[in-house]
């Protein structure tokens, strides 16, 4: 049985640097910016299957009924739960590549049968139902997207969504979109992929676009029948959450707008600065996006491991390796911290490709 994760031990242990760029979502917003009176904190209260204020507050944002929200501890515990609900031991999960290492962890550690269709980089990275078509088992019983997608930002339409959703229908599965980075397309933010039909179940959290991952606000949107199996099946894992949290996970749903709008700003100056340093690299290359607080770059000659740990070592500057995402002549970047940190991490990085030309071309 799969029983670890190797990206989120490396992420604890090796990310860290003094210009991070392995980061995943916007910085860290602070309590003190978010209107709330802390005299209002209890240390428990009603919340033995979810904050039912906050569970009103995710339903108004996802415009569904409050019986389709679960709540849960982050995105990725939300894409463990789910997956856990809706699999057995040997089922086909069938999930893009290349994706977020957690989502093929958590489907492995639940005994699934992991098979695979691509997100061609060629393409852009963008979703094809074909593709998923000719993948397709007997027994594939759920597919798995990340919209916008980890690691490229690469953002799905609406029509390709509902035709992929009517593939899993189908076929009896169930189609799971990790939505945790959609709020992050800015202008005309696309509604939640639930709404296509009651074979999708979503995840999403606070956590990338808002800058609060401490308080671990996730969620699940499932028809009602599903979401009160999931509320059962969490019972074996929790008896709830931590009450203090999801009070101030509402008062954040109660500023959402400017909290985005906040994080926002950083954001489109990081990609600013990014497509800046695109333009003038010949030693990497990487698909635009409009939106989305990561790029997936492809080192064009060279080995990443030896790189990122020299990037790491000699310039103090992190990015995640490829091999995080089966594509181990890739690596990922973080926008959305802090700018002149990420301006310094981008000439670190151009520093460093300019050294390894060097030695490839004596």
């Amino acid at each position: 049985m799969h029983k670890h994760s190797e990206y989120m031990h490396w992420a604890k242990t090796c990310q860290a640097a003094e210009y991070n760029l392995a980061t995943s979502g916007v910085g860290s917003f602070p309590l003190a910016e978010l209107q709330f009176d802390c005299g209002r904190l209890e240390i428990n209260g009603d919340n033995k299957y979810g904050y039912p204020a906050l569970k009103r507050a995710i339903a108004r944002k996802a415009c569904v009924d409050p019986d389709c929200v679960v709540t849960a501890a982050g995105t990725s515990f939300a894409n463990h739960l789910a997956m856990a609900a809706l699999l057995e031991p040997g089922d086909d999960v069938l999930i893009e590549h290349p994706t977020y290492a957690l989502l093929v962890d958590a489907a492995l550690y639940l005994g699934a049968r992991v098979t695979r269709f691509a997100r061609r980089e060629e393409d852009a990275y963008a979703l094809d139902p074909a593709a998923i078509r000719r993948a397709l088992t007997p027994r594939t019983r759920l597919i798995v997207v990340t919209n916008l997608h980890n690691p490229s930002s690469a953002l799905a339409g609406e029509g390709v969504l509902r035709e992929i959703a009517r593939l899993a229908r189908e076929a009896g599965a169930r189609l799971l979109v990790d939505e945790v980075y959609l709020d992050a397309a800015y202008e005309e933010t696309p509604r939640s992929a639930f709404h296509l039909g009651p074979e999708v179940v979503v995840t999403s959290s606070l956590t990338k676009v808002y800058g609060l991952s401490g308080l671990r606000c996730g969620w699940i949107l499932a028809e009602p029948a599903l979401a009160r199996a999931m509320d059962q099946l969490n019972n074996l894992f929790a008896a709830g959450g931590v009450y203090p949290g999801e009070v101030l996970s509402l008062a954040a749903f109660e500023n959402l707008e400017w909290i985005r709008a906040r994080a926002r700003r950083t954001v489109e100056a990081d990609r600013a600065l990014l497509d800046g340093f695109l333009d003038t690299q010949t030693a990497v290359s990487a698909p635009r996006t409009r939106f989305g607080t990561t790029a997936f770059l492809r080192l064009l000659a060279g080995e990443i491991e030896p790189f990122a740990a020299r990037l790491r070592a000699e310039f103090r500057t992190s990015v995640v390796p490829g091999r995080f995402f089966e594509m181990p002549n890739h690596f990922r970047i973080g926008m959305g911290v802090n700018s002149a940190m990420f301006a310094e991490g981008l000439r670190r990085i151009g520093q460093a490709l300019s050294l390894l030309f060097a030695e490839q071309n004596p």
